[in-house]
């Protein structure tokens, strides 16, 4: 018979070895426990997910980068275009294109009068035509030239 109280069954078998024995080799191993294990993976994961941020981040940093580049450019196309309305705004500008303007108004009116009598004695043909945009294009000519 043998008699084991409560207190000494709840001891530890003594007839298991207490000391476990490892590799010779495990102060060389690059991971020696689980816990480094997850500890490096973990690491890693993180890493990962730095480099994404980062990439999103200089992503963004280029995309508004490029658009206040477009609107520097347009800032400067509206300052230009500024500048040349207000060159324009000069008495000497301003009489010149009135002057144009009516010298395109008046010939062009003339030229359509004489077609519209031409069109309705039916004697309108191509070569009438084609004097009537020569001249159009002599006057366009001599206009730029003025104007330029």
């Amino acid at each position: 018979m043998t008699d084991e109280t409560a207190s000494t069954a709840s001891l530890i078998d003594v007839d298991t070895p207490s000391v476990r024995t490892v590799p010779s080799d495990f102060g060389e191993q690059e991971v020696q426990t689980e816990t480094q294990q997850t500890r490096i993976e973990r690491e890693e994961q993180e890493q990962e997910e730095a480099a994404k941020l980062r990439a999103e981040r200089e992503l963004k940093e280029k995309a508004q980068k490029k658009k206040h580049q477009a609107k520097a450019k347009a800032r400067k196309a509206d300052s230009w275009l500024t500048k040349k309305f207000e060159g324009m705004s000069d008495g000497t500008t301003s009489a010149l294109a009135v002057g144009n303007m009516l010298a395109v108004v008046g010939i062009s009116g003339f030229l359509g009068y004489k077609t519209w009598l031409m069109y309705e004695n039916r004697q309108l043909g191509w070569k009438n035509v084609g004097l009537g945009l020569g001249a159009l294009g002599v006057v366009a000519a001599v206009e730029s030239v003025f104007a330029g």
